[in-house]
């Protein structure tokens, strides 16, 4: 990819990002370059880390960038489109990993009709196993789109999304690798508790858990099915599974997805 690449904003999902792209080796480290409000100390940190660029003159990077990515927190998005928009060209693509924020409000803050790309990765981008959800602002050409998922496929999957189910998408894929850790953290507790050695018991789980996802990745049956095969009547994962029935899991997973969307809904409302 013969692109610049900007990144307004030095979080995780920044970094997340810019880890997954290095080490796809799609672009030179040079052409990637990272900004932030003021904290020069973590900018500098990821240039050394991952050999890039960094500057905290916001007009040389918006200058010099083909892609400009928006990764800042929601509340701050509005003050970081302030130091930039005067810089923006219309041959440059804005894509946006900001959770909640539609394409619209983007636009109307960078006051132009630039091309915006709204996406919704997840820190797995780190290792190349992103879920990425993928949609287009109205000003947005399917080429854009197809520049959006090209940069987005190298740290994992993309797909493409109307943009009202963003919200969705952000309780589900956005942030679900954090439910699945904390299913992993019960797990582990509840193994040690039980006798098992603590690096046992994290072997064991996190075997599982990849175990389970390559199943459900290659074996081309649904996640029902492939329960029901492993659950014998009256057997020991019958005995686990009517626990979490009796606890009410599915309810609780559809709560904790409601939540993460309500959430995203709350974020773009503040906008």
């Amino acid at each position: 990819m013969n692109k610049n690449i900007a990144f307004i904003g030095a979080g995780s999902m920044a970094e997340a990002i810019i880890s997954g792209i290095v080490k796809a080796e799609i672009l030179h480290k040079e052409q990637i370059i990272v900004t932030n409000k003021n904290n020069q100390e973590r900018v500098r940190q990821l240039q050394q880390k991952y050999e890039i660029r960094s500057m905290m003159d916001k007009e040389k990077v918006v200058r010099e960038a083909d892609i400009i990515i928006l990764a800042t927190k929601p509340y701050d998005l509005k003050n970081a489109v302030e130091t930039i928009k005067a810089y923006i060209k219309p041959n440059q693509l804005i894509i946006s990993v900001i959770a909640g924020i539609s394409t619209d409000h983007i636009s109307d803050l960078i006051e132009g009709d630039f091309p915006v790309v709204r996406t919704m990765p997840n820190t797995s981008a780190t290792i190349g196993y992103s879920a990425t959800a993928v949609t287009a602002g109205k000003f947005a050409t399917e080429e854009h789109l197809e520049q959006a998922k090209a940069l987005f496929q190298t740290i994992g999957t993309t797909t493409i999304v109307d943009e009202a189910d963003m919200h969705t998408v952000t309780g589900i894929s956005g942030s679900g690798p954090a439910y699945i850790y904390y299913f992993v953290e019960a797990m582990e507790k509840a193994a040690v508790e039980f006798g098992l050695d603590q690096d046992v018991a994290r072997k064991l789980v996190i075997q599982t858990i990849v175990g389970a996802g390559e199943m459900l990745q290659h074996s081309g049956e649904s996640a029902s099915t492939l329960r029901k095969k492993i659950t014998s009547p009256a057997g020991t994962t019958a005995a686990g599974i009517d626990t979490l029935d009796q606890y009410h899991f599915e309810e609780i997973m559809k709560q904790c997805v409601q939540s993460a969307r309500e959430r995203s809904i709350e974020l773009g409302k503040k906008e």
